[in-house]
């Protein structure tokens, strides 16, 4: 089994030293570096970097620079997507984004997570859980999302949350762990009649 079909199955693997996701990690890092040092009129530049570096895109997709990620492939975003500056997604296995989803500054989607015990952790071992954003979705500024959460369509996750848990959907949740508030009802949707 190679480091990455260990990754995928959610299995110890080797992060740090395999030279085959070294070597992939190094190519996104060059194309995020050309991504972040387009310039601003450069929109047309940007979505074809995005194209070479993105699993896959749909259609109206922005992502402020700057923005980071492990390999890139792993991400796979839906239409109508927007994302502030300063996004970093840890995409070790298979992140989905949906449709509609808006992501503020300074957001952290994170595959990867590492052994409690130093010996494994120091000899480069991790393990790899996928994040799942459904449509519809707000994330909040200063939000971090960790390994193997799943967040229903139409929810919104308030500012400065650690979403450590699933959320349903259709729900307000914030705080640090990152609990639901209450349901979204027919007052959020009348409120900026």
């Amino acid at each position: 089994m190679t480091e990455k079909e260990k990754a995928e199955a959610g299995l110890l693997y080797d992060a740090n030293y395999n030279p085959e996701l070294l070597a992939e990690r190094e190519h996104a890092a060059e194309l995020c570096y050309d991504f972040n040092n387009t310039r601003p009129s450069q929109t047309a530049e940007r979505t074809e970097i995005l194209r070479h570096l993105l699993g896959s895109m749909g259609r109206n997709c922005i992502i402020t620079p700057p923005f980071h990620c492990d390999n890139g492939y792993n991400i796979h975003i839906g239409n109508n997507f927007f994302a502030n500056y300063n996004l970093v997604i840890l995409d070790s296995v298979r992140v989905s984004i949906g449709d509609n989803v808006f992501i503020a500054p300074n957001v952290g989607i994170y595959c990867a997570g590492h052994p409690f015990d130093p010996i494994r952790r120091n000899q480069g071992l991790e393990y790899a859980l996928p994040v799942t954003i459904g449509n519809d979705v707000w994330i909040g500024a200063g939000t971090h999302i960790c390994p193997g959460v799943n967040i229903g369509d139409g929810s919104t996750i308030g500012a400065g949350s650690i979403v450590a848990h699933d959320i349903p959907e259709g729900v307000i949740a914030a705080g640090n762990p990152c609990r639901i508030l209450r349901k979204i009802t027919q007052d959020d949707i009348d409120r900026y009649k």
